[in-house]
């Protein structure tokens, strides 16, 4: 299936395999995310971290289903923007399209400032937006340069990333024989009897499934793959079960050997953990990892995948035609690229002492979008094309909507505040472009 059948003209690059795209969604989840947050799962769960990531992984399956069945339908750029204005509407594909972006080009600048904030805190004597500028500028050059160059950069990455948990794993079971914390491996991390209650272990999912956002961004390389549109689907699911059984090791390994001791500091909490185990240079070794595999390599996938959204947008009439603008020579979406790499420095300096406030903001953007892919997953199937496929196309998509909706119940206020502001926002753009400028909605016959 060719996307000159949905009314478009190829103009990105094909040259991405299944393996690329794998590595890709890896690189965008971070398969040391748990590195950064997983005090705050910690404390919220009661030592219960490898139960919340393992209930947040299979949660989120059903999300990376709605993306594997609407990507095998339409093979375009523009992720669930595209997905719910040709599986719904061209209006509730905007408002879908208007979700995301709150997530997509904010979450590059919180990344490049959670990244700052950690080497500043190593170095004190370089300033964070030294820091924010420099990360800012290697990943613009690096994704205006094209996707083939962004492939090979990630899996060098990846590849450090994959050492840094390795090496961690290896002193921490190490340690944990040798007299550390529990002294062996326990069932506490996944099941504590005098600890364990659903609704407090469910509030520490709603923190753990934050880390598995990203997947999703391998469906913005839709018309830049080899291979067919199942490809798309199959990198998505496989990437979010890998990451996913990564993050319940290591943090079952870390709740084993911070039993006993006390965190005092939720922000820094597995890099005391990790000092515990193997002394301050592991400790050092998992800040940097963090800083860099956060800065570098997801912040890299994160702007290539809003550039995307922008360019497929763009390309649509719903946001300006110069952001549809594809570079000559590396066939990348540059005008776009360069677009959210001047708001990821905005962002960041504006909220260089608001993590939190950017954290919850971003958060609304992608669950919100996510809710309207299960609806365009059982419109499209179910009520349009009247498939008798129901496991797939009907209870997996509404699993997951319950498990969105129930992360978005206990989101916290001000966030959903400032998310809902941003949708009415959004609506009220797209009145204008439609009704005051009387722009026609895109064509969306096959």
């Amino acid at each position: 299936m060719s996307i000159e059948q949905f009314g478009y003209k190829q103009e990105l690059k094909r040259a991405l395999t299944f393996w690329d795209l794998l590595i890709y969604g890896m690189i965008f989840m971070v398969p040391i995310a748990p590195f950064g947050v997983y005090g705050y799962v910690a404390d919220g769960s009661k030592g219960m971290v490898a139960l919340a990531y393992l209930i947040g992984m299979t949660g989120m399956i059903f999300t990376a289903f709605s993306y594997a069945r609407m990507s095998e339908a339409f093979p375009i750029a523009g992720s669930v923007y595209a997905y719910a204005q040709r599986g719904i509407n061209d209006k509730v594909g905007f408002i879908a399209g208007w979700a995301i972006l709150l997530d997509y080009i904010l979450v590059p600048a919180l990344l490049y400032l959670v990244s700052a904030a950690a080497l500043t805190a190593l170095i004190p004597s370089i300033p964070i937006w030294v820091w924010l500028v420099a990360f800012i500028a290697i990943n613009t050059v690096i994704n205006v340069l094209g996707v083939e160059f962004t492939a090979k950069a990630n899996k060098y990455i990846l590849i450090a990333e994959f050492i840094v948990l390795l090496i961690f794993i290896l002193v921490g079971v190490y340690a944990l024989y040798h007299g550390q914390g529990s002294g062996h491996f326990t069932m506490k991390p996944l099941y504590d009897s005098s600890s364990f209650h659903l609704s407090l272990v469910m509030g520490a999912v709603s923190i753990a499934v934050l880390s598995f956002l990203g997947f999703d961004g391998i469906s913005t390389l839709s018309e830049e793959v080899k291979g067919g549109s199942k490809v798309i689907g199959r990198a998505t699911v496989t990437a979010l079960l890998v990451v996913g059984i990564l993050f319940i090791i290591q943090t079952w390994v870390a709740s084993d050997l911070g039993q006993g001791l006390k965190l005092t500091n939720l922000d820094t909490a597995f890099y005391d953990i990790a000092g515990k185990a193997g002394g301050a240079w592991l400790k050092n070794l998992t800040i940097i990892a963090t800083a860099f595999s956060w800065g570098i390599a997801n912040a890299l996938a994160a702007q290539a995948a809003i550039s995307r959204i922008l360019f497929s947008m763009a390309r649509d009439r719903k946001l300006p035609a110069v952001l549809a603008k594809v570079h000559p020579k590396f066939q990348t979406p540059y005008i776009s690229t360069i677009l959210v790499a001047v708001i990821s420095l905005i962002v960041g300096l504006a909220f260089s002492n608001k993590i939190d406030v950017l954290t919850n903001i971003v958060n609304f953007g992608a669950l919100s979008g996510f809710l309207l892919l299960h609806i365009s997953v059982v419109n499209h199937y179910i009520i349009r094309n009247k498939s008798q496929d129901y496991l797939r196309h009907l209870v997996f998509p509404m699993l997951g909507f319950v498990v969105i909706g129930y992360v978005m119940y206990g989101m916290d206020h001000l966030a959903i505040k400032l998310g809902l502001s941003w949708i009415v926002l959004g609506i009220v753009y797209l009145f204008i472009i439609s009704k005051v400028y009387k722009q026609k909605p895109t064509s969306l016959e096959l």
